[in-house]
């Protein structure tokens, strides 16, 4: 191995870029994680959301997959409405909500014209949410029902419309209605899926019934006064709805109540199912890492083979001479492994320090599972992929192999 470093070291490649990848595979699946947890958070721990789904059409079955699909498609589900949300915030352990809508329209302000995510929700949302004003105020509950037309600005939104001059009191279009701005929401900052200050907020009931033509929401927010009791509350807001709606089988259910226990859990299902299918690219690559180092093991049992007759000639057995080219190959990927452990932190934390640079709330963390998998992985290939080069060594006849010299 010394007195052959670069073939050495060419061997070592695969197995360090392999093992690398592992690594930067299992931190990129905790980094993006975390940062989709601390967008869940963000809307707080301690409520429970009600959104809308296409019921299935396949008799015990949830059909998420098929909803998913068929609002994507542009199914629309008009069962949810505000005598809903009201309801369910009767029950002993909800204590405030919200509904929402939302729409993407064209507003303007004096010549300066943008397109914006216009967000109708209730006057219960500045309460629940993690917003908070910055200037002005927030709708209240009256405005919402009196369809009186304020809004109130993203931060960036009131920087693209307004610049530096004050937006309260000021008049801006929103399809052809004129709404007064009566606050600024303080800057929250944008995450992977939304970014709140380039919203628009108004009145729901506005937003309905004067912008676009209907009586449904798109979800509803219902916050907690014992979090714990959070799947109990669920299942009392699911049978609320089953009356609501007249629904007698669950599996029709057009609707979904989601706990934050159980959006956290499904976001690390999908996050562990995404690395499992990277880590199956991975392996690839170690693969051919490792019949790299197969075929120049061959290149070595040719070259030693007089060595080999040698020795066996002398009394050297089959045994010793299959441990010297296992333990051979097994050092080269063991080696390789812990060179590519050290290269796939340093890749990890310049990741880390790229997306945290972009404003990402990105930590570096890199699983003690991700080790010992690269690890074993290594040392699985050494001596999988050197254990034939080693056996056809050791079974050559001693006679044969001086011979060759």
């Amino acid at each position: 191995m010394l007195s052959n470093k670069v073939r050495t070291l060419l061997t070592m490649l695969g197995i360090i870029i392999g093992i690398a990848s592992i690594m930067i595979v299992y931190s990129t699946g905790e980094g993006i994680f975390g940062l989709v947890v601390g967008q869940v958070q963000s809307f707080g721990t301690d409520i429970i959301e009600t959104e809308i789904k296409v019921p299935s059409n396949k008799k015990g079955q949830a059909g998420e997959s098929q909803s998913a699909s068929a609002i994507a498609s542009g199914v629309q589900i008009t069962t949810l409405v505000i005598k809903d949300m009201e309801d369910v915030r009767k029950i002993a352990n909800v204590k405030n909500a919200y509904g929402a809508i939302m729409s993407q329209e064209q507003v303007s302000y004096r010549a300066e014209n943008r397109r914006a995510f216009v967000l109708g929700t209730t006057a219960g949302y500045i309460e629940i949410d993690k917003s908070t004003i910055a200037s002005g105020r927030f709708f209240t509950d009256a405005e919402d029902k009196n369809l009186s037309e304020v809004a109130v600005l993203g931060f960036k939104m009131k920087d693209k419309l307004f610049g530096d001059e004050d937006p309260i009191g000021k008049t801006i279009t929103l399809r052809k209605h004129k709404f007064t701005v009566i606050g600024v929401m303080t800057e929250r900052g944008g995450g992977m899926f939304l970014d709140f200050d380039n919203y628009v907020y108004v009145p729901l009931r506005t937003l309905q019934k004067k912008v676009m033509g209907l009586d449904y929401m798109m979800y509803m927010v219902h916050q907690l006064k014992d979090p714990a009791k959070g799947e109990e509350t669920a299942a009392e807001a699911a049978s609320i709805l089953r009356v609501n709606h007249k629904i007698t089988d669950p599996n029709r259910d057009d609707f979904r109540v989601v706990t934050m226990s159980e959006a956290l859990g499904s976001l690390k299902t999908v996050s562990d199912a995404i690395t499992l299918l990277l880590l199956g690219i991975v392996i690839i690559s170690l693969i051919v890492g490792g019949v790299g180092i197969m075929n120049v093991m061959y290149v070595v049992v040719t070259e030693r083979t007089m060595e080999i007759g040698l020795r066996k000639a002398v009394g050297a057995t089959v045994g010793d001479i299959l441990w010297e080219f296992l333990v051979e190959s097994v050092v080269i990927t063991t080696i390789g492994g812990l060179i590519g452990i050290v290269v796939g932190i340093g890749v990890s934390a310049l990741v880390a320090y790229f997306a945290q640079s972009y404003g990402f709330a990105w930590s570096l963390v890199i699983p003690a599972k991700a080790y010992v998998v690269s690890i074993v992985f290594s040392m699985v290939c050494g001596v999988f992929f050197g254990l034939y080069p080693a056996r056809k060594a050791a079974l050559l006849d001693p006679i044969e192999a001086i011979r060759t010299e």
